[in-house]
C-alpha cells in the first residue's frame, strides 16, 4: 500500500497510471493560481524512495502496470542522474512498463542539455507534461510563474529535440476580461513556435488559499464568466497553426469539452465553439459545482 505525502496530482491523461512520489511538493511553488503544493516543502526522494514504494506493492499488481507517473509537481527538476537512477528502478519491478511521465517547469531544463534530456528518454522518460499558462510576459510576471515566454519556448524546443514527447497546458481567463484576447493571442504565438504534441486548456480557478483567491475577495481580479471564456478559447484556436497537435479541454476546470487534431479539425472545433457561443445557451456546459477540484 502506498503511503503519499500530501494530496497527489496528475494530468488527466494519467488517470490509469501507477502514480510514484519521486519528489515532494514543487520545487517553484510561487505561482498566485497553484494551491497544489502550498504545504509542502520540496525535496528529492529518487531511486530509493521510489524502490520503496515499489517493494509495497504486489507483485500481481506490478506485472500489470502499464503507465507511470512520478509525482509531484515537477519531477524533471531533478539532477540527470537522480532521475536516470529513478527510472532504472522501473523497468526491472514493472515488465508491462509502456511509458514513464512527469510534470516539467522551464528551469528545470536550463542545465539541462539536449543529450541530458536525451539520456533521460533513454532511460524511459515518456512525456513531459510542462505549464506554459500564457504566452504574455506581463502576464507571466503578474502570475508570479518564474520565466518568461522565451524561457518557456527554449525549454520546450530542448525537450522536442532531445525526442521526448511534450504536452503544455494553458490557463484560460488567466488574463481576466481586461487582457484577454492579448492573453489568447500572445499564448498562440508561443504555441506555435514550439508546435507541441499536445495542447491541454485549463480555465482558471481561484482556490481558497491562493494569492488570486484574495484578489477575487478584493475585488482586484474578476474571473470571467462561461461564454467569455469559450470566446477566448475561440480567439486562441483561430490563431492556432501546428502541424499535428492532438488538442484537448478535457480537464475538470472546462466548461466545454472540446477535443482535436491541429491543424486538421480546426474548422470543426471552431464551429463547436461558434455554435455554443452564438446559441447563448449555458445549459449544455458544465456546470459550477461540477467543476469544484
Amino acid at each position: 500500500m502506498l503511503q503519499y505525502e500530501g494530496s497527489i496530482w496528475r494530468p488527466p491523461s494519467e488517470a490509469g497510471s501507477l502514480i510514484l512520489q519521486a519528489t515532494v511538493g514543487c520545487s517553484h511553488n510561487a505561482c498566485i493560481f497553484c494551491v497544489s503544493y502550498k504545504q509542502k516543502k520540496y525535496r528529492v526522494r529518487g531511486a530509493v524512495g521510489v524502490q520503496s514504494d515499489l517493494d509495497s506493492l504486489h507483485l500481481d499488481y506490478k506485472r500489470r502496470v502499464r503507465r507511470v507517473f512520478l509525482a509531484d509537481g515537477n519531477a524533471l527538476a531533478m539532477s540527470t542522474n537522480e532521475l536516470i537512477e529513478t527510472l532504472n528502478v522501473l523497468k526491472p519491478e514493472l515488465p508491462s512498463l509502456e511509458r514513464v511521465g512527469v510534470y516539467g517547469y522551464a528551469k528545470d531544463v536550463r542545465d539541462k542539455s539536449v543529450d541530458d534530456l536525451r539520456r533521460i528518454k533513454d532511460a524511459g522518460l515518456g512525456i513531459v507534461y510542462l505549464g506554459l499558462e500564457t504566452g504574455d510576459d506581463d502576464l507571466l510576471r503578474w502570475s508570479r510563474k518564474g520565466v518568461d515566454s522565451e524561457e518557456n519556448i527554449k525549454a520546450c524546443k530542448k525537450i522536442r529535440e532531445a525526442g521526448i514527447p511534450l504536452s503544455l497546458t494553458i490557463i484560460l481567463g488567466l488574463g481576466g476580461y481586461e487582457h484577454s484576447e492579448r492573453h489568447a493571442k500572445a499564448t498562440a504565438s508561443v504555441l506555435n513556435e514550439i508546435d507541441p504534441e499536445y495542447i491541454g486548456a485549463l480555465t482558471l480557478m481561484t482556490p481558497p488559499g491562493t494569492r488570486i483567491s484574495e484578489m477575487v475577495q478584493t475585488k482586484e481580479f474578476v474571473p470571467m464568466d462561461a461564454m467569455d471564456i469559450l470566446k477566448e478559447l475561440k480567439l486562441l484556436v483561430e490563431d492556432l497553426d501546428l502541424s499535428s497537435c492532438v488538442f484537448r479541454t478535457n480537464h475538470a476546470s472546462n466548461y466545454l469539452p472540446v477535443r482535436g487534431t491541429l491543424n486538421a479539425d480546426k474548422e470543426a472545433i471552431l464551429k463547436v465553439l461558434s455554435d455554443t457561443i452564438g446559441s447563448d445557451d449555458t445549459s449544455k456546459l458544465r456546470p459550477g459545482y461540477l467543476r469544484g477540484l
